[in-house]
């Protein structure tokens, strides 16, 4: 019984996360018109299951970091009760942000669950651990986004996507002549030039656009944010799973993976309309510099397991971005930070709840 209500909460948490995270590493791609919003949200969703993988090999550091232990007594920590209060809180508040289109911070959430999970059990909370490991990167990350968002728009040289060729990936055919019969030989073949001019050559019967050198640095930094994400995210959801005797980190992590990837397919659009146009108006050059900004905030915090909110660094990028401009939509960011305080706090209330419900009625202990 345990162990399906451990899985049950961490699937429903990634599903809620990836509705709520999915566009936070391409938004710049689709607000700024590099690419539509569904190629988008595809490429996010690729590049967050690619993560949620890699995260099986490099980020075992978050994953003993939100199963509680250092937080709570070691007793509270390993009890199925608790991991299972942790999830809900966290899912149901991420979950009502994504109905309301607020993008908010998952990992604000398993923070107050834990929190809110905590208080209720026996012994005490250790709260200089949680100040020092998870709340200092939390305030410090939307600010540091913000400021190297700018530096990269003000030191990237303008304009280098409007006027650029891109490239041609293309499959070519030649007839072979062999014996009494012919037959095509086909290869690929990447060539760079106008593409409605390769796509006509003789022998090929299929090409593929490339963009430009600017829109490929685009695409390729807001690839590794949704990488990035994956790589963080995935093991603080998975955290749930440690006390079940089964599916085991392996498939636990992959289902997680699997779940995000499906919650931003299907769920995605009210957090990422706000995201992609309603915090200030982008143009190509600040939609790649607050993507390379977001990228290398969120791929150094992975590598040193610091438990940074992509939620936090992008909607930072986005801001200074827009503030350097006077365009930012102060009515929007208001209700975003709002967003971010109550997060905390309602998760912790939720998954009070939910360890009172589940000690009363014995589920998941």
């Amino acid at each position: 019984m345990e162990t399906a209500v451990l899985f049950t909460v961490a699937l429903f948490l990634a599903y809620a996360n990836g509705a709520n995270d999915n566009a936070k590493g391409v938004a710049t791609l689709y607000g700024s018109g590099v690419l539509g919003y569904r190629a988008a949200l595809t490429l996010a969703a690729l590049a967050t299951f690619a993560g949620g993988i890699a995260a099986l090999f490099l980020a075992q550091g978050l994953v003993a970091g939100f199963s509680g232990k250092g937080l709570v007594a070691p007793e509270t920590a390993a009890s199925p009760a608790f991991a299972a209060a942790v999830g809900s809180g966290a899912a149901a508040t991420v979950g009502l942000a994504t109905r309301l289109g607020l993008p908010v911070s998952t990992t604000h959430a398993l923070v107050g669950g834990l929190l809110g999970a905590g208080l209720l059990a026996p012994g005490p909370v250790a709260w200089s651990h949680l100040g020092g490991v998870f709340l200092l990167p939390l305030l410090v990350s939307p600010f540091l986004a913000g400021g190297l968002g700018l530096l990269v728009y003000r030191l990237l040289p303008r304009g280098v996507s409007r006027g650029a060729e891109g490239g041609c990936l293309c499959l070519e055919a030649e007839v072979v002549p062999a014996g009494p019969s012919a037959r095509r030989r086909v290869w690929p073949g990447l060539r760079l030039g106008r593409w409605e001019v390769c796509r006509r050559r003789p022998g090929v019967f299929w090409a593929g656009r490339l963009p430009p050198p600017g829109d490929g640095v685009h695409v390729l930094s807001a690839a590794a944010v949704s990488f990035g994400r994956g790589l963080n995210d995935t093991p603080k959801i998975a955290a749930l799973l440690l006390l079940a005797p089964a599916p085991g980190p392996v498939w636990g992590m992959t289902a997680v993976a699997v779940g995000m990837a499906l919650g931003g397919l299907l769920a995605e659009r009210r957090v990422g309309t706000t995201l992609g146009w309603r915090i200030t108006p982008l143009d190509r050059d600040q939609g790649r510099a607050a993507s390379l900004a977001t990228a290398a905030l969120v791929l150094s915090a992975g590598g040193l397991a610091l438990p940074v909110s992509t939620t936090h660094v992008s909607v930072g990028a986005l801001w200074g971005i827009g503030l350097w401009r006077g365009e930012a939509c102060h009515r929007v960011l208001r209700g975003i930070v709002l967003a971010w305080f109550v997060t905390l706090p309602l998760a912790l209330v939720l998954s009070a709840l939910a360890s009172l419900l589940f000690s009363t009625t014995g589920i998941a202990g």
